[in-house]
């Protein structure tokens, strides 16, 4: 059966770029969407900009700019990071929009025409030199509790105290410096408690039990009141008929899921608005945010939707925070890392991977740790996954001109794959996305022992086993593009580089049980590079300048100049590699057998820091054809491959296009 089902993450606020703790949740939530869509659902993911309140106001007047400018330039920011995490939405919109003017008044009219709303004057904090009211974090003190200072105007970092900003000590204003004064104001309040009894039943049904506890001690102390209104100046909608108050960012924050679907809507999309967000919708709704919001969306959120006419969600997935190597994120150590400084550096795959390896359904904070990161990176999906596709692409090509076999050489073993489908969809489906990356790994582990166990490299210096290695190495593509499938919602632009090398159209979960027979496949290019632990260093370096700037690598002095004769005499030619091996007892060197067109030679290479014998088999090469054959300790090497870098792994053969023939010259 097809589900319908609507996804949304947490608003992101429109006064900062997004930085690494954000993607946390974006790719959790677009992990979980791929798979949907994969699996053939109908499953819509929108988003916006959380653009309103007091922070973005001021933050507009810093800059020199109107609120409506900084908004506008940050979504611009926004959304180009998160298209280049491959953050899937259908629609991405701002709160600051028509239709969340439409909706939220909407629904504050509702809940005041069924008595949901009063008013009271209230006492509050000002800042006689700003001329406004403060909200509570703009009021640091000393805590009237356990006299710690410098604390702000909610709540104690010391002893977890709550209290108002009145009640702090030696209170001052963080705008101005100066003693905030105290004034009185009229404000509106949502009756919170009307909902009590249907809250009750709601939250043990629609959210983790874990959180579901930790909602209970709110039922406990009393559902209070919820001020949902701010005085100007103020950047949001004005409520009707109350000229200088505005609605509370946390209003009309979440009211954007649904005016994103509603723009999307009228947009063009062939959606209907109300068969999503009607009360008696039966389209499945979830939201994934943050363990520290799971208090507005699970009790605030879920009363005025049911307050005003509309459904509720089906569950709410809270995640942890991020941390990085044991810490915080910080400024200092380099460690808060905004995705554009990510990018600069490293791909996105690369940490769509790493979070689908921590996460699992519960709000446990999750750890990045740099060096781990390298190493699980390297090891998993380039020692592993893109190493089972580049031991085997070079023989079938060789070996069948590029023809897949007609018949799986283990349909014993490749059952065992498609069977692991299931088990890995389900693991999808309950967020248990570390579950599934250790067995996918697993499977990666068994497809690369095949191929050590039946060496392809091997039987091809003999002459008459084309078939036999032709069947060999298309067991491997073909556990190799199941794989791909299972991890094509954690890696989507390694899964399309991979689905233009096998020469398929976009994979769907229900085809991965079917395996490739006489298909015929494009020629291998490398699919992902190894992380390189010196560009993980440059981003955390570039990550503590406020400019986010690389560093220049360091280059070396131009040699003596030469004239065309001398150069003429190299020759230089383009070669394919057809065996690389291990040289026993020389920790540099392998040993390569390739075809210059004409001829076959044996060269020792010192590469062997830098690239896996696998890596190189039916990779094209440039060759120093006319250098002097060389006796060295371990055979004699009869030419030389050109590379460039310093050494050590950081070490980059010359790749000729892969239309280039062996034997051609370079000039």
């Amino acid at each position: 059966m097809v589900r319908r089902i609507l996804v949304t993450s947490a608003l992101p606020y429109a006064n900062g770029p997004i930085h690494l703790g954000h993607l946390v949740e974006y790719i959790q939530t677009d992990i979980w969407v791929r798979f949907q869509k994969m699996a053939g659902h109908d499953c819509l993911y929108v988003c916006a900009d959380d653009a309103h309140g007091t922070p973005i106001m001021l933050k507009a007047r810093e800059l020199g700019q109107t609120p409506e400018e900084l908004i506008a330039a940050v979504r611009a920011s926004h959304e180009r990071d998160f298209a280049a995490f491959g953050i899937g939405f259908d629609h991405f919109h701002t709160t600051h929009s028509a239709e969340n003017l439409e909706l939220t008044t909407g629904i504050y009219r509702r809940l005041l025409a069924a008595g949901h709303i009063n008013r009271r004057v209230i006492e509050q904090a000002y800042d006689e030199q700003e001329g406004m009211f403060l909200p509570d974090r703009y009021v640091r003190g000393t805590c009237p509790v356990c006299k710690t200072e410098d604390q702000s105007g909610d709540s104690c970092e010391n002893c977890g105290a709550t209290y108002s900003p009145l009640d702090l000590e030696d209170a001052v204003s963080v705008l101005s410096g100066l003693p905030p004064t105290v004034r009185e104001s009229e404000h509106f309040f949502f009756r919170l408690g009307d909902f009590e009894d249907m809250l009750r039943a709601w939250v043990p049904e629609h959210v983790d039990a874990s959180l579901a506890r930790k909602l209970e001690e709110w039922f406990a102390a009393g559902l209070k009141d919820w001020d949902i209104s701010r005085d100007a100046p103020y950047f949001g909608f004005e409520i009707p008929d109350a000229p200088g108050k505005y609605f509370y960012v946390w209003l009309d924050a979440p009211v954007g899921y649904m005016a994103s679907l509603l723009h999307y809507a009228r947009s063009g999309a062939e959606i209907d608005f109300d068969a999503y967000w009607g009360a008696d919708s039966d389209v499945e709704l979830y939201h994934f945010l943050g363990k520290d919001i799971v208090y507005f969306h699970a009790l605030f959120w879920p009363a005025v939707l049911s307050g005003s006419g509309y459904r509720t969600p089906t569950g709410i997935f809270a995640h942890g925070f991020l941390t990085v190597d044991g810490q915080k994120m910080s400024k200092r150590r380099g460690t808060f890392i905004t995705a554009e400084t990510y990018l600069q550096h490293l791909a996105p795959d690369y940490l769509r991977y790493y979070y689908a390896a921590k996460l699992g359904p519960t709000v446990d904070d999750i750890d990045l740790k740099l060096e781990d990161f390298v190493a699980r990176v390297n090891s998993d999906l380039v020692g592993k996954l893109v190493n089972i596709a580049s031991r085997c692409a070079g023989f079938v090509h060789r070996c069948g001109d590029g023809r897949m076999a007609d018949a799986l050489a283990a349909p014993e073993l490749f059952a065992e794959f498609a069977d692991a489908c299931g088990t890995v969809a389900a693991h999808y489906e309950r967020r248990e996305y570390s579950k599934a990356m250790r067995q996918i790994m697993a499977l990666a582990d068994q497809a690369n022992q095949y191929i050590d166990e039946h060496k392809p490299w091997v039987m091809a210096k003999s002459p008459g086993q084309e078939s036999q290695i032709v069947a060999v190495c298309s067991q491997g593509l073909n556990m190799f593009r199941v794989l791909v499938g299972m991890l094509k919602p954690v890696l989507p632009q390694l899964a399309e580089r991979a689905e233009a090398f096998l020469a398929i159209k976009p994979l769907t979960w229900a085809e991965l049980a079917t395996p490739l027979a006489g298909h015929t496949i494009e020629r291998f290019k490398p699919l992902l590079q190894r992380i390189d632990p010196k560009a993980v260093a440059r981003m955390v370096s570039d990550s503590k300048s406020a400019d986010n700037t690389p560093a220049a690598a360091p280059v070396e002095p131009l040699e003596a100049e030469i004239d065309i004769g001398v150069f003429s005499q190299v020759d230089l030619r383009v070669a394919r590699v057809l065996v690389a091996e291990r040289v026993e007892g020389a920790d540099k060197l392998l040993r390569l057998t390739v075809d210059l067109g004409h001829e076959q030679r044996e060269i020792l290479a010192g590469i062997r820091s830098a690239y896996q014998p696998e890596q190189l088999v039916d990779r094209l090469v440039v060759v120093v054809a006319n250098l002097k054959p060389r006796k060295m300790r371990f055979g004699i090497s009869q030419g030389m491959v050109l590379a460039a870098g310093p050494g050590g792994k950081e070490i980059f053969l010359l790749s000729p296009d892969a239309d280039a023939t062996p034997g051609m010259r370079v000039r």
